[in-house]
């Protein structure tokens, strides 16, 4: 088998892991804060929206960082780093005596985890050119995989033996993720040599790195900060929603789990699928069409109240929504040369964390001035207004075909 078919194979298996433990508990945030004594409507969305940013900003902090780290010792090591690091971290949220604990726990797991920017970083450096599309749509399709056998056992878990438990069980997979890495991805990196002298001579260095190739990103890594806003926007408020519905929180861990699992298949078949006509077509009309349909649906789950109804919409926004970044990300990952990757991965996580701390801020405000069910019609301006920037960015970047990168568009 071809190198970098095996790595794709053990990467996706490592990250279905990871992410279903994550996903193992995280979505019940909202009801274990409230077994932490947190009752008040007030009080609940802002701790929910004070996790949410914690863990945003810290990873948008150190992204670049370990991006950096990524070019200069190697991807392999910094996704081994990222999963042993969430291995202990996560544990440890089971024994958060209060919110204000659980929070800053939240923080330092985003500064020292980042497991999906590396997975990416080192897919896309180890696939030949013309498969990183349907590599790239491969990988997300685990992070949808693990999402949805995650929820499907994590919100039963929850209900049955409680929410502490479960996080204990998130740390278990991460360290069995870590284990596929190290015993069988290969990557042949060799550590280039570095002259401090040099830096300070050359013009578009950072940290001894060539980042002049970013002024030609920096609309796609624009895209994906807005794509960050619209994508995450009602994520840490879903469970409330379900809770609504539900008429209680007795039984919600299970329901949203079971819609939580539901729906991520759909991201499961659309990160490869859409991914794949990336390579075969034009990225920016596969990442409008599926801005226009993530963008119609979102609006619509703020009407539903049934569970049938609610699922069936989401279904469909996260098909078109888990289109938009494997489309987003094979177009950043043609648009770069190799010897980079990491720190342009790492922006562009950066950029994702900026737009999921936003619309943790805007729907935690719309949530407790407006109403809960606002999110959703916000959510889906938002994805429309992709639209219009992605015509904008493509135009630009075609233009800039004759440049040292090559675009690929």
């Amino acid at each position: 088998m071809e190198c970098w078919k095996r790595n794709l194979i053990l990467v996706w298996l490592a990250q279905f892991l990871g992410l279903a433990g994550f996903w193992f508990a995280i979505p019940f945030i909202p009801y274990y804060i409230q077994t932490l004594g947190v009752s008040d409507t007030i009080q609940l969305n802002t701790w929910v929206a004070a996790f949410a940013i914690a863990g945003y900003t810290s990873i948008g902090i150190s992204a670049p960082i370990w991006g950096v780290m990524a070019d200069r010792y190697g991807r392999k090591s910094m996704l081994i780093r990222a999963h042993l690091c969430n291995a202990i971290i996560l544990p440890l949220m089971g024994f958060a005596p209060n919110v204000a604990i659980l929070v800053l726990l939240r923080f330092a797991m985003g500064m020292f985890s980042g497991s999906v920017s590396a997975s990416q970083a080192l897919i896309s450096s180890t696939t030949p050119l013309e498969k990183r599309g349907f590599a790239i749509g491969t990988l997300s399709s685990a992070v949808y995989s693990g999402t949805m056998v995650g929820c499907f056992m994590g919100g039963t878990f929850a209900d049955l033996l409680g929410y502490r438990m479960a996080f204990w069980i998130c740390g278990f997979m991460f360290f069995i993720a870590s284990i596929f890495i190290i015993t069988g991805v290969k990557e042949d990196f060799q550590k280039k040599p570095s002259s401090s002298v040099a830096y300070k001579k050359k013009k578009g260095r950072f940290l001894g790195l060539d980042i002049r190739p970013l002024k030609l990103a920096w609309l796609i890594i624009l895209l994906i900060m807005v794509m960050g806003i619209a994508r995450k926007f009602d994520i840490p408020f879903f469970p409330l929603l379900v809770q609504d519905i539900n008429g209680s929180i007795t039984g919600a861990a299970t329901w949203t789990g079971i819609i939580f699992g539901i729906v991520s298949s759909a991201g499961v078949i659309s990160g490869p699928m859409l991914g794949l006509l990336a390579d075969r077509i034009s990225a920016p009309k596969v990442a409008m069409a599926s801005a226009l349909i993530a963008g119609v649906f979102m609006a619509v789950q703020g009407l539903a109240f049934t569970m049938p109804v609610l699922i069936s919409t989401r279904f469909i926004m996260v098909f078109a929504a888990g289109g938009l970044d494997p489309v987003f990300q094979t177009w950043l990952a043609k648009s770069t040369p190799d010897k980079i990757r990491g720190i342009i991965f790492g922006w562009a996580q950066t950029a994702n964390c900026i737009g999921w701390a936003v619309a943790t801020v805007l729907c935690g405000s719309i949530a407790t001035f407006v109403g809960l069910r606002w999110i959703y019609l916000v959510g889906g301006i938002i994805f429309l207004l992709l639209i219009p920037m992605i015509i904008y960015a493509s135009k630009r970047l075609r233009g800039a075909r004759n440049n040292t990168v090559n675009l690929n568009l």
